[in-house]
This record gives structure tokens, sequence and C-alpha cells, in this order.
């Protein structure tokens, strides 16, 4: 079972289909978009697995970004109590990031991603070749995860990425021969996190980086904030939060903005958006702790605090306003 979007689909769901050979292949298409990744749009497409007659012997396949990657693993996740699922990114955001880990869900209206399960794929399968279909502004969005990478983990990867904007944000970008090195070692730091504490139970925390805010600027937008832009606001945001509470060492949220102002990503929430609404919706979070909202801050480039609080922080509302204004 192909499970795709409405603009993905058209452009690659007969080649993989095609692919199959004389296997068995249905395609079920859901309109693009994160406003579509609802419960209602996995009961629908659980629904049509049904009326198909799939049973357990069927393997779901992701076709697309990340929204299709988050649905179709849910619906892998829980169709039948579980089949496997073949994630086949073709966004730069998925590639990096949303692909790998297992993480797959629905959004509320209390929230992203508040209905899910962890369900580890069979396989990433990713061509970088589908990057050359990417508006701009989807590499754009892709790259807020590339650098949340660097600053969880690797200095000297931040910099790559850094150095890779402007060639990547060309005209024609997405057949830079810039990008697959970037996917590689994006690909290779969040496996790594991700091996070692596979359900987030402490280290994979760190991945969370500039999310709790991006969350919540998403949800009250909702969801015209792309998600790279939120989580790009989210790092700027939590890394001056690191920096006012004395978790991260000056100059790290400085680092962070101009990175991101290099690849043209919002460092500031839009217009309406207050600090009372994000603060108000972080606290149902699901990362939140008996009413406390538990950050995932850096304590310079290329490192994480709270290495002895299971690689989370709590900070003091006032801070967290003081870096929201």
């Amino acid at each position: 079972m192909v499970i795709t979007d409405s603009i993905v689909g058209p452009l690659y769901g007969s080649t993989v289909a095609g692919s199959f050979g004389d296997a068995q292949i249905d395609t079920l298409v859901i309109p693009a978009g994160e406003m579509h990744k609802t419960r209602g749009t996995w009961a629908r497409l659980t629904d049509d697995l049904i009326a198909l007659g799939c049973a357990r012997d069927t393997t779901v396949v992701a076709l697309g970004g990340g929204v299709v990657g988050d649905v179709a693993g849910f619906v892998a996740a829980t169709y039948m109590r579980g089949v496997p699922v073949v994630q086949v990114p073709t966004s730069l955001l998925a590639m990096v990031d949303a692909s790998i880990g297992g993480k797959t869900g629905v959004d509320t209206p209390h929230g992203k991603n508040m209905v899910g399960s962890f369900h580890a794929p069979a396989a990433v399968i990713l061509d970088p070749q589908t990057l050359t279909t990417l508006a701009l502004d989807d590499l754009r969005t892709g790259l807020a995860e590339a650098i949340k990478h660097g600053v969880i983990a690797d200095s000297s990867y931040f910099g790559s990425v850094e150095r890779s904007i402007p060639e990547i944000l060309s005209s024609g970008g997405g057949a830079s021969d810039a990008l697959l090195p970037l996917i590689v070692r994006s690909i290779e730091i969040k496996s790594e996190v991700v091996s070692r504490d596979e359900r987030e139970g402490g280290l994979r925390k760190i991945l969370n980086f500039g999310h709790t805010i991006g969350h919540a600027v998403e949800t009250l937008s909702s969801y015209s904030v792309a998600h790279g832009e939120a989580v790009a606001i989210g790092m700027a945001v939590e890394s001056r939060m690191a920096e006012l509470a004395g978790f991260a060492e000056p100059g790290t949220s400085g680092a962070v903005v101009r990175v991101l102002g290099a690849a043209g990503l919002p460092a500031r929430c839009p217009p309406g958006v207050t600090a009372e609404r994000i603060i108000e919706i972080t606290k149902s979070d699901k990362k939140a702790r008996d009413g406390r909202v538990e950050y995932s801050l850096p304590s310079g480039i290329g490192r994480m605090a709270g290495a002895g609080t299971g690689w989370t922080v709590t900070v003091d509302e006032n801070i967290v306003r003081e870096a929201l204004a």
C-alpha cells in the first residue's frame, strides 16, 4: 500500500508503484499539508485498507514529506496491531529528520503529534534527486533541522551547513552536490541518538531542541507557519532562554540566529502570536511533566545542557517571556 499526497503522488507515485514488479500495489492519496495530518485522515486511510482487504502481510510505503511519513507510519503502527512501514522521504526535512527514528502520529486542536506511536520503519529509502522538484522555500525549511543537528551534536557540521547554505539556496539548489553530505551527516547524528534511546527516555530528548516553542507557534498559527520555520523560531528563542538562564555560553544564541538568517529562516514569532499564549500551549505539550515545561537547551554549539537531569531543564517563565520578547 503506497500512501502519498496530492503533490508527490503525481510526480513519483507511478514510478514507485511500478518498481514492485508483479506484487499487488494499491495507492492512497491524501491532501497535501499539515492541516490534513489529523485523526480523520488516519481513520479514512485505515478504513480504506480494510475495504481493500489488506491483511497482516501488507507493507505500507510512505511516499512524501514529513506529514505523509507521520500519518502513514501511524496507519502502519495501528493497522492490524502493526504492519511494516517503509519510509520513502521526498523532502529535505523528511530526509534529514522526520523519516528517521520511528516517531509517527497526528495533530489535534490541542497540539502537534498528540496522538501517535513509536513504530520503527523496516527501511528508509531516499533519492536526493527528488529534491530537484522542491521549491527553495521547501529546501529552506529542511535546512532548519540540519542546523538543529549541528547545534545539538556537532559544531563542525554546524559550520559545514552554514557554508553550504548559499549554494543550496541558489537557483537549481535542489540538484546541489552539497546536499548529499549534509543529508548523510544529519542521518548519522539522528540515528546515533535514536539507537541509544529509541523511546525518548533520556538522550533522545535533545532532538526536541527548538520544538517546544516551535510546536506552540505552529499550533497558534493554525499551521500557516511551516514546521521548519516554526522550529527555526523555536531554536532562536530557546537558545536565548539557555543564555538568559545560564545554561549556555555567551554567543550561542547569536550563532544560531546568524545561521538561521543566512538560510532566510525566521527568528521571531509572527504577529499575533503572544508570549502568554505560547507559554499556555507549552504547558499542554506532550513533553511536559506535572505541569512543568521541560526544555532541551544547548550549552554551546555542538553540545546540550541537562546531562544530569535527563537531558531536559526547566526554565522560569519570566525568562521564557524575556526570550520571546
